[in-house]
C-alpha cells in the first residue's frame, strides 16, 4: 500500500513538473479561474506551484552537475 502511494505521489509530481515545463516554454497554463470552487482552485494552484519548485530544483541540480552543460 505504501509503495503504491509513493508511486502515485511521484507520478503526480512528474505531471506537475511537465505542466511547469510547458508553462515556461510556451506560456500556456491551466485556466484555474474557470474552477468555481475556491478551495479546489487553491489546491490546483498549490499543485502547479509544486511543479514549478520541482522544475527549479532540477535545473539547479543539473546546473551544478558536471554531467550537464549549458548550450545557448
Amino acid at each position: 500500500m505504501l509503495g503504491k502511494l509513493f508511486h502515485l505521489t511521484v507520478d503526480a509530481i512528474l505531471i506537475s513538473l511537465c505542466l511547469a515545463g510547458i508553462k515556461r516554454s510556451t506560456g500556456l497554463s491551466p485556466a484555474l479561474a474557470k474552477l468555481r470552487n475556491k478551495d479546489l482552485r487553491q489546491l490546483a494552484s498549490t499543485y502547479l506551484e509544486m511543479g514549478e519548485w520541482a522544475m527549479d530544483f532540477a535545473v539547479v541540480f543539473m546546473g551544478r552537475s558536471s554531467a550537464f552543460e549549458r548550450r545557448r
